[in-house]
């Protein structure tokens, strides 16, 4: 093993641990910090005092029990709109770069520069008008604002590894459509998806806080992060736990999650290379 190869080695380990580290903590406040907080602490049923941890709000609520309930919701939201994301973009692009016939490809694409037109903030808007804060509806929102990037990202991809002398061997060899659209083309567009899936989190994130802003809170009661952020940073200098906690909490999750992704897509480029030279 060269020098080059274990230092790069063990910088990816580091980059893991990192990341694994900043992702950890954020991801057990969101989950499991609901089973921590009182049965009566949902919704407008906050103790008042002054004689919690993080102090209160300028409206008298724990702050300590605001940021254990406020992250599930958010991060649950923003997961499942990526989940759909790709459910949706992966089979579109690889149908829209597979096509025999060029029309098939423009009317799979065309309209995408549609959706790509419209202002997300628009949207969002539309979505709270029309469906009264509804949180599914929120998901698919978000997932169809970023569905149009992830599809022609998948289609750019998809369109090179379709066209390699490995595929043409495939289809030469008459092997079964499954074998050359997951086995090779799958495996050749899961480091581009790996890459592609911290930064599509991060704006799932953006998005649904956005949301928050205009009143489409991933939180019933209203206490996600993102509007702690809100509500409170009026207030920053009295009490500053209300912005900067949960403001840190969203910004580990982003960068442990695209620390942990462009791991994740380091490794599988090396695969994909060590068995093309196989």
């Amino acid at each position: 093993m060269t020098g080059s190869t274990f230092l790069g080695r063990a910088s990816g380990r580091s980059r893991v641990r990192i990341g694994a580290a900043l992702t950890a903590v954020p991801l057990a406040v969101a989950l499991l910090g609901p089973l921590l907080t009182e049965p009566g602490a949902r919704g407008p049923a906050f103790t008042y005092g002054d004689q919690w941890l993080l102090g209160t709000d300028s409206e008298g609520r724990d702050l300590l029990t605001q940021v254990l309930l406020g992250g599930r919701s958010l991060v649950l939201v923003a997961a499942a709109a990526v989940a759909l994301t790709y459910l949706l973009a992966v089979p579109w692009g690889v149908a829209a770069a597979t096509a025999r016939r060029r029309i098939v490809d423009e009317m799979l694409m065309r309209p995408l520069d549609l959706l790509l037109s419209l202002p997300s903030i628009m949207v969002l808007l539309l979505a709270v008008a029309l469906t009264d804060a509804d949180l599914l509806v929120l998901t698919v929102t978000v997932a169809v604002l970023l569905f149009p990037d992830a599809a022609r990202l998948v289609r750019a991809s998809a369109l090179h590894a379709a066209h390699t002398p490995a595929m043409e061997a495939l289809v030469l060899q008459q092997e079964t459509w499954w074998r050359r659209q997951l086995g090779y083309l799958g495996r050749s567009l899961l480091p581009i998806l790996a890459a592609d899936a911290g930064l599509r989190f991060v704006g799932a994130i953006y998005l649904v806080a956005s949301a928050s802003f205009l009143g489409v809170s991933a939180d019933s009661a209203g206490t996600d992060w993102a509007v702690m952020i809100d509500r409170n940073r009026a207030g920053l200098a009295l009490v500053p736990w209300g912005v900067v906690l949960p403001a840190a909490l969203i910004i580990a999750l982003a960068m442990g999650v695209n620390l942990l992704f462009d791991s994740g897509a380091r490794a599988a480029t090396r695969e994909v290379s060590t068995r093309k030279w196989r």
